[in-house]
């Protein structure tokens, strides 16, 4: 057993996990990270189940104090940070002694970065999961982002091993990406040039209206043949609404359970780390693949995440 003690929460910092999975048809949001690849690599940094839950850092991140040493890993964007006033590197274990400070300093690329702790952070699971949906006040520690004198308590603390995250998992964090996307389920709502201005050679930016709920573009008009609206229906995490103004929006963690606007597209699953960590005013693109290809590619990112599970599992 170990206590955390937040000096300072940053600008947004909550617990979350892979999920709240199977409860969308009682309107309750899957909330969870917005970047799976960065929370499965901290999580196998300190060698704990794939689905234990983290700290989502967003932006500007916490202080905190550790009554007890604590094994940590930091891994998604690229943020400076220090133990006890020291600069460690992100993508490895550390050891934060007892009575020692991690301090995150400041994010230099990316918007997202996850604190793993060698331990499970001890609150309740809603639903099976232990993710913050603070707009719902749900989940994760009292349903809100951290805040000072705020304490989390680690149970099932594990002894330091150190492990260093190889080169080729260290994710590049582009603010001009490509994402690929699997057409559908209301294609057939626009035009054909309103598919090619999508898919073209069109470029779309981040608007300031970008969160874990959704992020909202700005760029050329994708034409609707008539209407934006359908009677509502589901929504996944990645789904691309296109409401009336023909702006796309990518639809995130937090999203609402069901949309009433045409979905144009999905990015798919392996793609979605890449749309988490653009900032505002990046840019990106969308590439249609087929079912088979996605399946293929999320077959191919599987065995990748295997792979470093069997590295790092020593």
């Amino acid at each position: 057993m170990a206590n955390v003690h937040v000096k300072s929460g940053g600008l947004l910092t909550t617990v979350q996990d892979a999920g709240r999975i199977g409860y969308q048809k009682y309107g309750i949001a899957q909330s969870g990270v917005m970047d799976l690849s960065a929370y499965r690599m901290a999580n196998l940094l300190v060698g704990n189940a794939p689905d234990e839950a983290v700290l989502e850092i967003n932006y500007l991140g916490p202080e905190l104090i550790f009554d007890e040493e604590t094994m940590i890993a930091v891994t998604g964007a690229a943020t400076a940070l220090t133990i006890n006033g020291r600069p460690v590197a992100m993508n490895e274990s550390h050891l934060v002694p007892a009575g020692g400070s991690l301090r995150f300093v400041k994010m230099e690329r990316g918007v997202r970065a996850y604190l793993a702790f060698g331990g499970t952070i001890d609150v309740p699971a809603v639903n099976g999961s232990k993710s913050t949906f603070f707009k719902g006040h749900l989940g994760g520690f009292e349903g809100r982002q951290l805040k000072p004198k705020d304490t989390l308590t680690l149970s099932d603390v594990r002894p330091f091993k150190k492990k260093v995250l190889p080169a080729e998992f260290v994710p590049t964090l582009a603010q001009d990406v490509t994402v690929r996307v699997v057409l559908g389920p209301q294609n057939d709502a626009f035009t054909g040039e309103g598919l090619q201005t999508f898919l073209g050679d069109s470029s779309y930016t981040v608007t300031p209206y970008a969160d874990r709920m959704g992020y909202r573009l700005s760029g050329p008009v994708i034409e609707h043949v008539e209407s934006a609206d359908i009677i509502s229906d589901a929504t996944v995490m990645g789904a691309v609404q296109v409401p009336k103004d023909g702006q796309p929006i990518i639809l995130m963690a937090d999203r609402q359970t069901t949309g009433g606007y045409t979905k144009i597209a999905t990015v798919i699953t392996p793609d979605l780390p890449l749309v988490a960590q653009l900032q505002t005013k990046a840019t990106l693109h969308f590439a249609a693949v087929d079912v088979d290809e996605a399946q293929a590619i999320s077959r191919a990112y599987e065995a990748d995440m295997q792979r470093l599970t069997e590295y790092l599992d020593f």
